[in-house]
């Protein structure tokens, strides 16, 4: 079996790993880099692989992804529930239709925007400000005064944001993982942390799956479902108390997870398989992205929304 990696980086250690064991296994494995939609040896990519596993959220590796599934190519995670995550603001709508957890999340065209309804009373500190389209290196603070939104909206002047309640944590996130259902996770220092948490010891204290409630698993897992994905990761606040999602991203890291490229080639190869011998229909125009085995996304009269805590 063929199997393509949409990224311009193959030697990420979780597809690093993943592509040696397939390649053990007498599979071909084929980084497709998004910018030139070409594989480092042997140029264009015709015929297509058997499935292809979206790691890179450029526009250029979307608009990839997006043409081998109008060919009929499946592709983990699919387009639509990647672009999803993308953008903060849908996400969290999505989100809290469906009932997940998710922390209340409010847009603006700009920091100033924010300033503005700080300054009218109708916004209340301290806040997360992050950029609304996630990317590399995007804006991700904490606000807890006027002064520090101000350097925000001069230092980001067109960036458009969401705003979400700073709430109090133990200083850690909760990182879970998700693989075609398998559980992975660990604690890490949030970067929110502030003056509060300055003595966090380093580590993350041993956390594991053994060490993750029910109700938090279950929220991660339920994630899946809502946004039609296989492979993301789901950010919690730490704590004892209810969970509180703050983030989910489509087919992330997860470094340093024994057993995650087990679990990234065996749904490669389960997708694949799926799809080997099935013609791959012609279509004009969009829309007709290959079943990789995910739910859908849940539609906007899904359910009430639960308010985060």
């Amino acid at each position: 079996m063929r199997i393509g990696l949409i990224t311009s980086a193959p030697d990420h250690p979780v597809l690093a790993a993943t592509a040696a064991l397939l390649t053990a296994r007498g599979h071909r494995v084929e980084a497709l880099d998004p910018t030139t939609g070409q594989t480092g040896q042997d140029g264009p990519v015709d015929p297509p692989a058997d499935v292809y596993l979206l790691k890179a959220h450029t526009p250029a590796a979307l608009a990839l992804a997006r043409g081998l599934e109008d060919r009929g190519v499946p592709v983990v995670n699919p387009v639509a529930a990647t672009e999803l995550c993308q953008d903060r603001l849908a996400m969290a709508e999505l989100a809290r239709r469906a009932g997940l957890p998710f922390a209340p999340t409010r847009a603006a065209a700009d920091p100033a925007e924010l300033l503005g309804a700080v300054e009218a009373g109708e916004l209340l500190l301290p806040i997360v400000v992050k950029s609304r389209h996630s990317r590399r290196h995007d804006l991700v603070a904490r606000v807890d005064d006027p002064a520090r939104l101000r350097a925000l909206a001069e230092e980001w002047p067109d960036e458009p944001v969401v705003a979400q309640p700073y709430l109090p944590s133990t200083g850690w996130d909760q990182k879970l993982w998700v693989v075609a259902g398998q559980l992975f996770c660990a604690r890490r220092r949030s970067e929110l942390a502030g003056p509060e948490h300055a003595e966090l010891p380093d580590g993350d204290g041993g956390f594991g799956p053994a060490e993750l409630s029910a109700d938090r698993a279950a929220v991660a897992l339920r994630a899946g479902e809502v946004f039609g994905l296989d492979v993301y990761g789901v950010d919690l606040l730490d704590g004892p108390g209810e969970p509180v999602v703050v983030d989910v991203n489509a087919f992330p890291g997860i470094r340093g997870q024994a057993g995650a490229p087990e679990a990234l080639a065996a749904l490669a190869l389960r997708v694949g398989g799926a799809a080997a011998g099935v013609p791959r229909p012609r279509v004009d125009g969009a829309g007709a992205g290959a079943d990789t085995g995910a739910a859908m996304p849940v539609p906007a009269d899904a359910g009430p929304g639960t308010a985060a805590g």
